[in-house]
């Protein structure tokens, strides 16, 4: 392995926090990973990291180190970007993130068509509805719901993807229909919640406007899947995007709850870290997402 590819492994095991996880992103493993690291170490006759059975750290000039070698990275991979884009054939890695309903649902599928028609280029799709640092993580276009935190990222909206709240007739025969938004507060609300998730709480739009409902229930996830089958099974009332529930609702085995009063809709869009040069095939596929998905909005 080359110096340069030393470099990219310190760079990722220092951005994910362990030996196992850097070498998992770049596909090698933990013994691969960690020969590098001491590579590196033997090339300079100094320590990189301070190692302990819980925790990987850089050492101060580790610190420092990975400061430069990371502009080092993001300098080469601009060059290869702008040569990439005078060839006119992407090749590489593209990494992407997305929401688990949306990603397995609209994204996943895009990316074998993509990737005939390109076949220079690779894919790795990582899904999770946990916020993702896209700049930490290495993440070259994240599709996202909702209104986008970072200012620092690139943002590009797609649509406005509408939101339902839906239960089963099941469990609105057995614990009535709310009429109002006020009458939420008596049913089981299955909630979407993670570690650090803000206040919960659902906004609906009424007549008066958007109006914030605190919900509760007896059932959270971090998985909006999880979310709809609850539904499903009749054990409450959920906030979920119409794509992930519209064919339900066609066959009946679930309705819409307060329909004239529905969630504000989650702005859909994509987000990107901010360079100098796009890299080309991020670019493309980019555009090329944009065109399908704004077919189904």
């Amino acid at each position: 392995m080359s110096y340069l590819e030393s470099l990219r492994v310190f760079v990722r095991v220092i951005e994910l926090g362990s030996i196992t996880a850097g070498g998992r992103d770049l596909r090698l493993s933990p013994a691969v990973a960690s020969n590098r690291i001491k590579d590196l170490e033997n090339r300079f006759g100094v320590r990189l990291l301070n190692r302990t059975t819980r925790k990987l750290t850089p050492t101060e000039i580790g610190r420092a180190f990975y400061d430069h070698a990371r502009r080092v990275i993001d300098t080469l991979d601009e060059a290869e970007a702008m040569v990439s884009s005078f060839s006119g054939k992407p090749q590489g890695v593209i990494r992407l993130t997305a929401p688990l309903g949306l990603g397995r649902r609209l994204i996943a599928p895009l990316i074998p068509p993509f990737c005939h028609e390109n076949p220079g280029v690779e894919f790795r799709l990582r899904l999770s509805d946990r916020n993702v640092n896209i700049v930490e993580d290495a993440i070259d276009l994240a599709f996202f719901l909702g209104e986008p935190a970072d200012s620092t990222l690139k943002w590009r909206k797609i649509a406005d993807c509408p939101r339902m709240l839906v239960a089963s007739p099941e469990y609105l025969a057995a614990h009535g229909t709310p009429e109002r938004p006020e009458d939420l507060a008596d049913h089981n609300c299955l909630l979407l919640r993670y570690p650090r998730s803000p206040e919960y709480f659902w906004v609906l739009q009424t007549g008066e406007g958007p109006k914030k409902m605190m919900v509760s229930g007896r059932f959270d996830t971090d998985d909006g899947d999880v979310l709809t089958s609850w539904a499903l099974g009749g054990e409450g009332i959920a906030n979920r995007p119409q794509y992930e529930v519209i064919d339900d609702i066609r066959a009946g085995r679930l309705v819409t709850v307060l329909p004239e009063a529905p969630p504000m809709p989650a702005q859909f869009g994509s987000l990107t870290p901010h360079r100098r040069l796009q890299d080309p095939k991020v670019r493309m596929f980019a555009d090329y997402a944009v065109r399908e998905l704004k077919k189904v909005f």
